[in-house]
């Protein structure tokens, strides 16, 4: 049976490696002189609010042709675009001076919907030929005026298109809008408005297959590419600094006590045990809550699983800059593909602690993640709706989402769970365990629980907290960020001190005769997640401008499901590490 989790593992990343980036239909074709591309039009929304984004529509545009919607795949939904059709014809090397787009008379309801959008810096998106371009509806005009009511509001009428081809291949596009061709949308009154448009080709050198290098190469600048390899230095400081304590010191007074203990054991037979050895009848009784914690452990190997795959995909390449919805396409399917790691390693485990109700351990296996990040969803998804955005997502979409958690993602959580149950693993513990369990001395307070994850937390996340605001302002912002390799490195360098710190506190609890060191070491590994959440209050506070009830609480909601996946994911990497330590310790001295 291990074998076959072994091959599930294989074939979900060859069935992932299929979603390495192929072009739409759209970006492959080679177009001939007056050919028709495709423009569309996406969404538009507050610039400062990344998750509230509306249809391009719903603010009232207007269109000389029938709007046609665009059909699209599940991560393009997922991700809030909801793609129609534009009402600018770019034809291929087909120029155009100042052609009408269409003409439309505002009400002043309609006047009024303008004029907010344009208070709140709305910035449209549109794709032409799979190629991202983006603007703004108009402007507010502020100077020399101290009293907001006296601002003036302008709506842009006029686009004008510059496309650059090579060959019959279109390589870039931008758009900008003419400041002088405005409409005024101070006054509640009705408005004529012409929308107009201009298209400029330009014939360039630059090669199709590096059309989209120019949307990666902000984050490769030079200076960002300095603070950067910062971050790099800054986190392999602290693994040197951690790592060199643990050697220098942990490990000299670890052979102190071998020694000690040897020397103890060839003296007086009634001198009194102190120290780790001292609790190693208690060391390896099972935890309390043995289904919660082996739940805890195999939903964390399940998401740390996930994060190697998505690391995979993005160093072959895979989030190429606005492959529209790839990445969430990739969490989805990689979620279903591997929850069976996750029912077997946690019933595997569940088995190993002597327990019995192995079902009602598989089913806390397959809620621990998924119930929070469901109830999480239906709120968002109810405030996304009263708002009407596209982050709301459609009946269909939701119906998909739930045939792939019942059709995959339960059925091979339920098989990974009966093959752990099967594969009839021994906890390997080097020391018996005594009937009854010692008392545990009065510890003082920076020993107990929250303290100690305090400590544990802030370590790891001073070596990533350089890197997190470009992933901040990635994901809730519109920077772009494609520097992996990087982000890789640095992910590396927090799985190594979350171990190294939490073996480090282990030890120091086992020599303080605390034996209740199971889940203490899944908390301390895992309160890193915690230090990330507290990170969010200050980025979205000190760094961000977002506003508004909806963006609050998407970003505070997500978050705080992802930041619970990183506690879940940490937690099992550090108590994996403890028990090795625990393990090795134990065994390399003579216990009775």
């Amino acid at each position: 049976m291990e074998r076959q989790m072994g091959c599930l593992v294989a074939v979900a990343f060859v069935f992932l490696c299929s979603l390495t980036p192929v072009r739409s239909d759209a970006s492959n074709h080679r177009y001939k002189v007056g050919d028709d591309v495709p423009l569309y039009a996406n969404k538009v929304g507050p610039f400062h609010n990344p998750s509230e984004t509306y249809r391009y529509f719903d603010l009232p545009f207007c269109s000389s042709a029938p709007v046609k919607e665009k059909k699209e795949a599940l991560g393009e939904v997922l991700n809030g675009d909801r793609l129609v059709s534009a009402p600018y014809k770019l034809d291929f090397l087909n120029d155009r001076d100042s052609e009408i787009s269409c003409k439309r008379k505002l009400t002043k309801e309609e006047v009024a919907k303008f004029r907010d959008a344009v208070s709140k810096d709305y910035y449209f998106q549109m794709y032409y030929d799979d190629l991202p371009i983006w603007g703004f509806l108009g402007k507010v005009d502020k100077e020399g005026k101290a009293d907001p009511s006296e601002y003036k509001y302008y709506l842009f009428k006029h686009l004008q298109f510059n496309i650059f081809y090579n060959k019959d291949r279109v390589i870039e596009i931008t758009v900008q809008s003419d400041p002088n061709a405005v409409v005024d949308l101070t006054e509640d009154k009705e408005v004529n408005v012409e929308f107009m448009y201009t298209v400029k080709w330009k014939e360039t050198e630059t090669p199709f297959e590096k059309r989209m290098d120019k949307y990666s190469q902000s984050s490769s600048l030079p200076h960002h590419l300095e603070i950067h390899w910062f971050s790099i230095i800054n986190s392999c400081v602290t693994v040197l600094l951690l790592t060199g304590f643990l050697a220098t010191i942990l490990m000299r007074v670890l052979k102190n006590d071998f020694v000690k203990y040897a020397h103890d054991e060839e003296s007086v037979d009634d001198q009194e045990e102190s120290g780790w050895k001292y609790i190693h009848g208690d060391v390896f009784r099972y935890p309390k809550n043995k289904s919660l914690f082996s739940a805890a452990i195999g939903s964390g190997t399940q998401l740390f699983t996930l994060a190697v795959f998505i690391f995979m995909l993005a160093l072959v390449g895979v989030f190429y800059p606005y492959n529209r919805g790839s990445l969430f396409t990739a969490l989805v399917v990689i979620y279903a593909l591997t929850s069976g790691i996750a029912g077997y390693t946690a019933a595997s485990f569940y088995c190993q602690l002597e327990g019995t109700n192995w079902v009602r351990n598989l089913l806390l296996t397959g809620s621990l993640f998924c119930l929070p990040l469901f109830l999480t969803f239906c709120f968002l998804n109810t405030v996304a709706i009263a708002y009407n955005a596209t982050a709301a997502l459609p009946f269909g979409t939701i119906v998909v989402i739930f045939l792939i958690w019942t059709l995959v993602t339960s059925p091979l959580l339920v098989l990974g769970g009966i093959a752990g149950k099967n594969s009839k693993a021994e906890f390997q513990a080097p020391c018996r365990t005594t009937k009854y369990p010692r008392e545990i001395p009065c510890l003082p307070w920076y020993r107990k629980t929250l303290p100690q994850m305090a400590m544990a937390g802030f370590l790891p996340f001073s070596a990533i907290y350089i890197e997190l605001y470009y992933i901040f302002a990635s994901v809730w912002g519109h920077r772009i960020y494609t520097i992996y390799s990087i982000l890789f490195i640095v992910f590396i360098i927090l799985l190594i001190v979350t171990a190294f710190i939490t073996v480090a506190l282990t030890y120091f609890q086992l020599a303080a005769e605390d034996h209740e060191w199971w889940s203490r070491s899944f908390l301390c590994g895992g309160s890193t997640g915690l230090f990330i959440y507290a990170y969010c209050l200050y980025y979205y506070y000190a760094r961000s401008d977002m506003s508004g009830f909806m963006q609050t609480s998407f970003f505070f909601g997500y978050m705080a499901c992802i930041c619970y996946g990183f506690f879940l994911m940490l937690g099992a990497i550090g108590f994996r590490a403890a028990l090795f330590f625990v393990r090795h310790i134990y065994h390399s001295i003579k216990c009775e």
